[in-house]
């Protein structure tokens, strides 16, 4: 599958393919799916706490501003995010640097809570279930 993502202005061309997962390996010596996995649930964690300061402010009768809700994902996740999202945009785009800091120099800002969803949308577009198990479960 193929995404157009706007980062810092720029149109980035992202793809992802059954090639992902083995290019990730050699790239980074990891495995996709369990950093994918980890990434989608800090990720979730995050936007329940978000709602819930949203709500706590609303009960206080103070504003809130989602831009100042802070990240609070560790660094290596945010590491692994930046791994993720260089592999899917030189995938798209083979034009860009093979050096991930070099890729990374060309943008002012990196806003994970506008691309990171966009990223496991991709991600999970291509890995969804397609066939129905065989056994049921319990059986």
């Amino acid at each position: 599958m193929k995404k157009t993502i706007i980062i810092d202005g720029k149109e980035c061309k992202f793809k992802s393919s059954a090639a992902i997962p083995r290019m990730y390996r050699m790239k980074f010596g990891r495995d996709i799916f369990v950093d994918m996995n980890k990434l989608k649930r800090q990720m979730d964690i995050q936007e329940k706490m978000k709602k819930e300061t949203e709500e706590e402010c609303k009960r206080k009768g103070i504003p809130f501003n989602p831009d100042e809700f802070e990240s609070g994902l560790p660094l290596d996740s945010l590491e692994v995010f930046e791994n993720i999202s260089y592999l899917f945009h030189k995938h798209g785009d083979p034009s860009q640097p093979d050096d991930i800091e070099e890729w990374l120099e060309q943008f002012e800002t990196f806003d994970i809570y506008e691309i990171l969803p966009e990223t496991l949308d991709l991600w999970n577009f291509d890995n969804r279930q397609t066939s129905k198990p065989k056994k049921e479960a319990g059986k």
